[in-house]
């Protein structure tokens, strides 16, 4: 029996399956002939033309296709690569708008638009392929969207009680010993009871993930290294969660499968934040493969050269940057983003490199279209929106830039931090802002503490462990002669590069990582940890494991004891965060007197006890100070309308080489101190804090001191 297609509706884009069969919508401003190409369990292709076209989108209805139907496009139109136009109809092509894809692309000759040969020819792309490449190309499946949600909500964690913990969903659970094997690298396995507990025990509230929307797996470049795109960054479906990350193996089913992995995740109080890449595609430059955008209008998709349309804008290293200023581009980011959020109940987004979504031309423009938007619309204004703020464009450095809504990847924290502990320059006043939550970044423009995101480690570069384990990045392993990743990583090995049995070579980095990981959740703002740092995680030196799909890059789980030390010592910082407001306040500090009494909210003091001057916040070779922070009165009220009141800390940083001797400010020297914290013991916290006794503090060698004053009511 021949099909037949209805015409259908041009909205929504996509496949939409509504019980009974499927309509099919495309977007193509350029194009002449649109075919929907359906595929059998065999691989027999069926191609039917869409006649239906309104609006630039090509629609039609086909009765009785159902879930499970594995589809894609060819889209015909003008070939002519010097006007920015490729299209090409012998190329299969993926859906923008799919809610699945099938199974990763097989690299190949017949990926490309143009003929690819032995010797290579100058100006290739400029001419036509013939050869069909359906073989090669994943297939888009209808999926069925109803899900069982039950009693499921939103955390809503506020922004100040907020700790983000970021996570490839694959590497996380790789190698979990108490995960069953045949789940483990995936949405099911991230969703199982012994991966909640890890992140439970631990005491984070949201997860941020790695790109989860389906990515080009396998680009040329690394096939033939032996290699594979692990990270993610290479975008083809805004819609589809990565095949690659089902335990299912069947078409569709990943939907599902996100979808109760979401669920566990959030009966467990746990957020899930997805990292998005709307800033560039897994399509690369004029010479990379037709796969989906490039194929259905050019033109539209991507920033071309304004007067050589045959190349690309890339402000993301990337070859190519998605055409933001068209407004289906801008649709289609909207739609994925509000998909996620409504349909697959995630509850934020991390935005990779994002200033190059905010170049209307190309400066960056914080009133961007695209920014404007996301302010008024009702479902993305209340979620979780995090910026990459940088690309790597001119200008695209945009730290302290974003509108308001807006939380940032803090890179000066990060690098301060790291100057701090190290033996570099760092300005005492640079190391005072960024533990405060960095004012000078956004408390002028109506932002508070929370605005900025924390971080010492991330995903791109290296591990909290090999930070203080190696001078210089060891990436041999990526086969591109250790030129890749970042050259100048403020990191420092301890005296010794790389492994080491040294026991004071060890005793000082396992000092050292909880010296940065004390700074982290002992500052305002968020704090971000990169996911296996708690466990001590090395990746041997490698600070770019963007295509180590192996066990360099995945989490090991089998801890000797002073990784189960640092877990513990990770654990309780958190815990004590967690127990004190004064850790996480909602407003700025203000530097001064509460309530007409003469303490301060904060203050900052030398090892003298004296108040830090005008001319040492510009000292850069200082690493010596205290920070007394008052919490007998924090100004917000708790959620119930409450005075918050906390106990009130005095934190000694001593990263110099030698012992140093602190003494407690006069006018805070009758309080009744007791010493909580000391990073030069193992794990850290004492079991029961001990009272002070004398005004002088002795601070150990590279490590900080934190002290704890009972908070008093009769205090004013």
């Amino acid at each position: 029996m021949p099909l037949t297609l209805w015409p259908g509706h041009p909205h929504p884009l996509g496949a939409t399956w509504d019980g009974e069969g499927t309509n099919f919508a495309l977007f193509s401003e350029n194009a002449t002939l649109v075919e929907l190409c359906l595929f059998d369990e065999g691989g027999t292709e069926t191609r039917l033309s869409l006649t239906e076209v309104s609006n630039y989108v090509w629609h039609g209805y086909l009765p009785h296709a159902s879930p499970g139907q594995r589809y894609g496009f060819r889209v015909h139109g003008p070939h002519d690569p010097e006007k920015g136009q490729r299209f090409n109809g012998n190329k299969l092509l993926l859906d923008p708008y799919a809610r699945a894809i099938a199974g990763d692309i097989q690299h190949g000759a017949g990926i490309f638009a143009y003929p690819v040969g032995e010797v290579t020819v100058p100006d290739r792309d400029l001419d036509f392929d013939e050869g069909d490449d359906a073989a090669l190309v994943p297939k888009c499946v209808v999926v069925d969207a109803r899900f069982d949600w039950g009693d499921d909500t939103h955390p809503c964690t506020p922004w100040h009680e907020t700790v983000i913990y970021e996570a490839h969903v694959k590497g996380l659970t790789r190698q979990h010993p108490d995960i069953p094997e045949d789940l483990r690298g995936t949405y099911a396995g991230l969703g199982h009871p012994a991966a909640i507990q890890h992140l439970t025990d631990l005491g984070i509230t949201a997860i941020e993930l790695l790109p989860v929307h389906h990515f080009n797996a396998a680009p040329g470049h690394l096939v033939s290294a032996g290699l594979h795109n692990y990270w993610g960054y290479d975008s083809l479906g805004y819609f589809a969660p990565h095949s690659g990350y089902s335990a299912s193996g069947i078409h569709g089913e990943q939907v599902q499968e996100f979808k109760t992995m979401v669920k566990a995740l959030h009966g467990a109080g746990i957020e899930v934040i997805l990292d998005v890449v709307y800033n560039h595609t897994g399509e690369g430059n004029q010479l990379g493969p037709t796969l989906a955008f490039r194929g259905i209008d050019n033109e539209a998709y991507y920033r071309l050269v304004e007067d050589q349309p045959r190349y690309y804008m890339d402000f993301t290293g990337c070859g190519n940057s998605l055409n933001v200023c068209h407004p289906q581009v801008l649709k289609l980011i909207m739609d994925s983003l509000r998909y996620w959020v409504q349909e697959m109940h995630v509850d934020g987004f991390r935005f990779d490199l994002a200033s190059a979504l905010a170049r209307e031309l190309y400066e960056v423009n914080s009133l961007a279209a695209f920014f404007n938007i996301i302010h008024q619309d009702p479902i993305l204004s209340n979620t979780k929106l995090i910026a990459e703020p940088w690309d790597l464009g001119e200008g695209g450095y945009q730290v302290g830039n974003f509108p308001l809504l807006w939380t940032e990847w803090n890179g000066k924290y990060r690098d301060t931090m790291r100057e701090f502990w190290r033996d570099d320059h760092c300005r005492l006043g640079e190391f005072a802002l960024r533990l405060t939550g960095s004012p000078d970044l956004y408390e002028s423009n109506g932002k508070r503490p929370h605005a900025s995101i924390n971080f010492i480690t991330c995903h791109d570069g290296f591990s909290l462990r090999d930070l203080v384990s190696y001078n210089e990045k060891h990436n041999e392993a990526n086969g591109e002669g250790n030129r890749d990743g970042e050259s100048y990583n403020r990191s420092w090995n301890c005296g010794v590069e790389g492994e080491s049995d040294d026991p004071l070579i060890l005793q000082l980095r396992q000092r050292q990582q909880r010296n940065l990981l004390a700074t982290l959740l002992l500052s305002q703002g968020v704090p971000m940890l990169l996911g296996g740092d708690e466990l001590g995680r090395t990746q041997g030196g490698n600070n770019n494991t963007y295509c180590q799909d192996n066990e360099l890059a995945w989490v090991d789980w089998s801890l000797d004891q002073p990784q189960v030390n640092l877990f513990t010592f990770t654990k309780q910082l958190l815990a004590f965060r967690q127990a004190h407001p004064v850790f996480r306040r909602r407003n700025w500090f203000q530097g001064q007197a509460i309530h007409g009494s003469a303490v301060q909210d904060i203050g900052w003091y030398d090892p003298e006890g004296k108040v830090i001057s005008e001319k040492n916040w510009q000292v850069g070779d200082a690493k010596t100070i205290a920070v007394f922070l008052n919490g007998d009165i924090i100004p917000n009220p708790d959620a119930q309308g409450n005075p918050i009141q906390d106990d009130s800390f005095l934190i000694f940083f001593n990263a110099q080489a030698e012992v140093e001797t602190f003494l407690v400010p006069p006018h805070l020297s009758d309080r009744p101190w007791h010493l909580a914290l000391d990073t030069k013991l193992t794990p850290g916290f004492l079991e029961e804090m001990t009272p002070l006794g004398e005004a002088a503090v002795v601070v150990g060698a590279r490590s900080l001191m934190v002290l704890l004053c009972p908070h008093q009511p009769s205090n004013p």
